[in-house]
């Protein structure tokens, strides 16, 4: 640039001499020439400060930074006034080129300093907001509904409706078999591609007339009993979509309200399938044909039972303020819910389930599931597999994800930053917890489940997003809104100092487990992901020294190494294993009341139930050794082997109730209020009592308690005590002058 402007200078000079000749010889002819010929090297001037100001629009465009653009801007006139002063100025003026070049230079200089200095005074953070929302903007702006992905579709409904057995009947394999149970107990992710909806729908006319925008589906299978209420609304926080199973055979189950109130919660779309139609009486079944002319075929009962049912499941549908008709005569898709009867069982009416997915998404939902290039992506599980190590489940909902991109993931102690080692698809029509082979990608594009294998993801966190950072400042960026969305999930995990050890296989189940303990009341005192190790042993053997009964790990669908296992027996650690969540529940409510029992049994002798009795005198049988009387219970309540004492005779201790009698009958425990016939036999080794001498009916006859004896029915016996008998206590430990 320099050189170029030292030829002007040249040139302008030889300008310069020539006019001076020509002030000796003036021709016009020649004046005019060599002004043109001054015009020309003018533009090619402006042309290379044209070309530089492109260079820099350039670098405004990388940094996005405005002000730096506006300086530019500012510079380019300045300078393009100063060439074309330098190249119409008159002779005499020259002198002052060399000066005007100075201040362009200077005044450049100035700009780029103050520039720099703009983009300085940026955080990190406001850079990539800045970049981000301008990628957002673009990427906006090319989004066209020509263009769609294939919809999230959520599979929601009561336990045991035939969730995955529907989609089992879809894909044409048998993963509800092999789950424990036939429970589904994790989020599972499967992809239909296009051809499998072509041919799944091929019997319903009007829609294989139409053209086909979706790719495919990706349909999520959620968990329908009650510990898995977080997993069913992490898998519709994602749906455009979702499938509301309900039994026809039972209507509206508890956990279909609650999915209900889920999808209405978070404006989710949704239609119900009416399964189980093969229950009912005389149904036959036609898979191939269209469910409509299926229902028309059946036996006037059959069809009859069907309308009644149907009805039934439209009024509860109503109860919970929602209209809802059966598909075919559904006139408003907007405001009705649509009802497709199907049989996971048979595969009546998949093919209309699956055609009206596909018509309601293709035009009601089209700019919600046009593609874009911005990543929107949600961790669904943390598993560990072996030989991959601890990889992630991810859903792509949006945008695409590549081998070698930097990710930020969610982890339990903060943002993880690692890059994506490697991409992981099943087969199509194949569910994503399945094992199985898997598609090794470089590219996946939404919408779609995959694994994600990386390094550091042992303590990820799923329910949160993914992202994917193209420079350091964004990745500073994410972490920090990754932090923000963390801390308020974590909250939600709160451990105690005494409790269970809980260990699962993912985080969906390790929170379902959490949840459940925490509706249980049982505390816990720490959670792990993946097998059972020594490490993990030892922690739960702490809890030995303070009370045996939380040294206990409820290891939920994990392996227990041999190690641990060994270690666990010796020094007394319990580990209870299942692969239904019940199960588990179930075994460890049975080893706790186990080691109450033997606590009770243990500490009966010295816990004391409080009691205040009155003797009738009346009904005194027998005056001494052993004294049988009849009482009335006035507090508390009487159980066989209590220590009596009368308070007013200076403590004096009367012996133990051997036995309790009301109608002729032996009874172990008398309540208060009741009339009944007590013995009373004295303490071995000390005289006997005799009512009339040592004590008549004027004197209340008390349980002799102690400080032990409270501490044991508090520790051991708490249960059977009511908030009277509590009050009761408060009044004896004045009485008896207990601290």
């Amino acid at each position: 640039m320099y050189t170029k402007k030292k030829k002007i200078q040249q040139k302008q000079e030889s300008i310069e001499d020539e006019e001076t000749i020509s002030s000796l010889t003036s021709n016009d002819a020649s004046e005019k020439d060599d002004v043109k010929e001054s015009v020309e090297n003018a533009e090619e001037v402006a042309d290379s400060w044209d070309a530089d100001d492109n260079v820099a629009d350039n670098w405004d465009d990388d940094t996005q930074d405005k002000p730096e653009k506006k300086a530019e801007t500012r510079v380019e006139s300045k300078v393009a006034k100063d060439i074309k002063k330098q190249v119409f100025q008159e002779p005499n003026e020259s002198e002052d080129e060399a000066s005007s070049d100075e201040e362009s230079e200077t005044s450049e200089e100035e700009t780029s300093s103050e520039s720099s200095s703009d983009d300085d005074d940026l955080t990190p953070i406001e850079r990539a907001r800045t970049q981000l929302l301008k990628y957002h903007e673009e990427c906006e702006a090319k989004r066209s509904v020509d263009v769609l992905r294939a919809p999230v579709v959520c599979v929601l409904g009561h336990v045991d409706t035939g969730k995955t057995k529907l989609l089992d009947k879809l894909r044409h394999t048998n993963v509800q078999d092999g789950e424990a149970g036939g429970i589904t107990q994790q989020i599972g992710a499967t992809n239909v591609p296009q051809s499998a909806i072509i041919e799944a729908t091929k019997m319903c006319k009007e829609f294989s007339k139409k053209e086909l925008k979706l790719p495919g589906l990706l349909i999520i299978d959620t968990p329908g009993h009650e510990s898995f209420s977080n997993l069913r609304s992490r898998g519709s926080s994602l749906c455009d979509i979702a499938i509301l199973v309900v039994d026809i055979m039972h209507g509206l189950e508890p956990q279909t309200i609650e999915s209900i109130n889920l999808l209405r919660s978070r404006k989710t779309p949704f239609i119900v399938a009416l399964n189980k139609v093969d229950r009912l009486f005389n149904w036959k079944t036609n898979p191939q044909n269209d469910v409509v002319n299926t229902i028309k075929k059946q036996a006037k009962n059959t069809k009859d039972e069907f309308d009644e049912r149907t009805q039934e499941v439209i009024v509860q549908l109503a109860e919970q303020g929602l209209n809802a008709c059966l598909f075919n005569e559904n006139k408003n898709v907007r405001e009705y819910v649509s009802l497709v009867p199907t049989s996971a069982h048979s595969g009546d009416g998949m093919g209309n389930l699956l055609a009206l997915i596909c018509e309601l998404t293709q035009t009601l939902l089209a700019k919600r599931l046009s593609f874009t290039e911005e990543l929107q992506a949600t961790v669904m599980e943390v598993k560990a597999i072996h030989g991959l190590g601890t990889t992630i489940d991810v859903i792509i909902v949006n945008g695409s994800m590549r081998e070698s991109d930097t990710i930020i993931a969610p982890g339990t102690e903060g943002p993880i930053v690692t890059q994506v080692r490697g991409l992981l698809l099943p087969q199509p029509m194949k569910e994503l917890r399945v094992k199985g082979q898997y598609a090794h990608l470089k590219k996946v594009d939404a919408a779609q489940g995959c694994k994600i294998i990386a390094k550091d993801l042992d303590k990820s966190l799923p329910g949160l997003p993914i992202y994917v950072a193209h420079n350091q400042d964004q990745v500073e960026y994410y972490k920090e809104e990754l932090s923000k969305a963390l801390k308020e999930a974590l909250s939600s995990i709160k451990l105690t100092e005494r409790g269970v050890f809980v260990q699962a296989s993912t985080l969906g189940s390790l929170e379902a487990l959490l949840e459940f303990l925490r509706t249980s009341k049982i505390p816990y005192a720490g959670i792990n992901i993946g097998p059972v190790h020594k490490k993990d042993i030892m922690k739960a053997s702490v809890m030995l020294e303070h009370d045996n009964q939380w040294a206990v790990i409820l290891a939920f669908d994990v392996k227990i190494e041999r190690e641990a296992q060994e270690l666990a027996d010796s020094l007394g650690v319990k580990i209870f294993t299942a692969d239904i969540i019940y199960h588990l529940f179930d075994n460890f409510i049975a080893h706790r009341e186990e080691l109450k029992k033997q606590r009770q049994d243990e500490f009966r002798h010295i816990a004391v139930f409080p009691c205040k009795i009155r003797v009738l005198p009346q009904f005194v049988f027998k005056s001494r050794d052993p004294i049988v009387c009849g009482v009335q219970i006035e507090a508390g309540f009487v159980k066989q082997g209590t220590l009596i004492c009368v308070p007013s005779k200076e403590m004096l201790i009367l012996g133990r109730i051997s036995s309790i009698e009301a109608n002729h009958k032996e009874i172990p425990m008398a309540k208060q209020g009741q009339e009944v016939c007590i013995k009373i036999e004295a303490i071995p080794g000390e005289a006997p009592k005799m009512f009339g001498r040592h004590f008549d009916h004027t004197d209340l006859l008390y349980s002799k308690i102690s400080r032990a004896s409270i501490d044991a029915v508090k520790n051991y016996f708490r249960e059977e005590m009511s908030k009277s008998d509590w009050q009761l206590i408060m009044e004896m430990k004045k009485l008896f002058e207990i601290l």
